[in-house]
């Protein structure tokens, strides 16, 4: 299978929802918010770094359980990228 290659609103957004993760994290290691997630600390980290933009929703909605964050607030922040963010 081929997979598509990620539109730059694509990219914009992985980089705004790595963000919001990585800030709702706080102080907390990769480690513990990915394990109590139930995933790996390396798939956070690519999430978190925008390496992995486009994740599967069980697993947004599992860290943002484990955050405290709505999936609300999740959408909101991923809507609409940042017009900087599709320049780069």
């Amino acid at each position: 299978m081929v997979r598509t290659p990620l539109t730059p609103l694509e990219r914009a957004r992985g980089l705004q929802l790595g963000a919001l993760l990585r800030g709702a994290r706080g102080e907390r290691s990769i480690g513990h918010v990915a394990i109590a997630a139930g995933l790996s600390p390396e798939t956070l980290r690519k999430i978190e770094t925008g390496r992995a933009p486009t994740p599967a929703f069980f697993t947004i909605a599992a860290l943002a359980l484990e955050l405290g964050l709505s999936l609300d607030e999740v959408a909101a922040v991923c809507a609409l990228p940042d017009p900087d963010a599709l320049s780069a």
